[in-house]
């Protein structure tokens, strides 16, 4: 995990608006090879969106920020399926074995990048929680008060700023990690590094990284419209496919070269 210049990959695949649909079909082959730890890794993430509609069965007000916090935490959760589809790549598979030996490797920069999304999230969850019961002109105790007194309402005001507040969250935590955990994962790059790999990505490629995160917005939609049941399938099939996108993103081969460093 050697982080040494070298050149692009000859072989480096364009980036195109048509890409993610070449990242969904990669993802899912990586999914169908080596099913179990993507599985176990949706199933565990959908039991927590379950319990967190348990706990806030009747605060909607918290629920609606809590799951959009949930979201934002959930990339650093699904790194170890960046190691699957990496040794997919080289024709073999890992169990969950493996996935956990990287968690409990204690790496420092997951450690704090975690933590750095962590915020993000809480303070999301505080900020969306301090709008809906501050500005909404009754209670929000259940989905259906949101929708009438929040989403449904003709004048224009709290949904709106609600969109476009948790849209300022999400679009640079998104720039910030479409690379960035993948890179932490497959090198030995320092985070600000890989942070910074990340936001030239976007920047070089922003119509295919708008696309492609309209593409996982659509489908955290359908997990959530499926009661989480669909998040089993649908969380690895956006991370095995967010690894190659971080492939072609960074021009790494087949050996682990991408432009800009070494040998991982």
């Amino acid at each position: 995990m050697n982080a040494h210049p070298t050149t692009p990959t000859p072989h480096a695949v364009p980036v195109t608006l048509t890409s993610p649909a070449r990242w969904l079909a990669l993802g899912w082959a990586d999914l169908r090879r080596n099913p179990v730890p993507g599985l176990l890794h949706g199933l565990l993430l959908a039991c927590f969106g379950w319990l967190l509609v348990w706990a806030a069965r009747d605060k909607f007000w918290l629920l609606a920020g809590a799951f959009s916090g949930f979201l934002i935490v959930a990339p650093i959760l699904a790194t170890g399926l960046y190691h699957v589809s990496r040794t997919c790549s080289s024709g073999a598979c890992v169990g969950m074995g493996e996935v956990v030996s990287l968690w409990r490797s204690g790496d420092r920069r997951l450690v704090a990048f975690g933590l750095l999304l962590g915020l993000a999230g809480t303070g999301w969850v505080l900020t969306s929680a301090g709008l809906i019961t501050l500005w909404s002109p009754a209670p929000i105790l259940k989905p259906a008060d949101f929708l009438r007194h929040v989403v449904l309402v003709r004048e224009l005001g709290l949904f709106e700023v609600w969109l476009l507040l948790g849209a300022l969250l999400a679009a640079p935590v998104f720039a910030s990690t479409v690379v960035a955990l993948p890179m932490l994962v497959d090198t030995a790059a320092p985070v600000f590094t890989a942070v910074g790999a990340s936001w030239r990505a976007v920047a070089n490629h922003p119509g295919p990284m708008v696309v492609w995160a309209v593409v996982i917005a659509v489908l955290v939609g359908v997990a959530m419209l499926t009661a989480l049941i669909g998040l089993i399938v649908i969380l690895p099939l956006v991370a095995h496919a967010s690894w190659h996108a971080y492939c072609d993103l960074t021009q790494r081969d087949s050996h682990g070269l991408i432009q800009g460093f070494g040998q991982p």
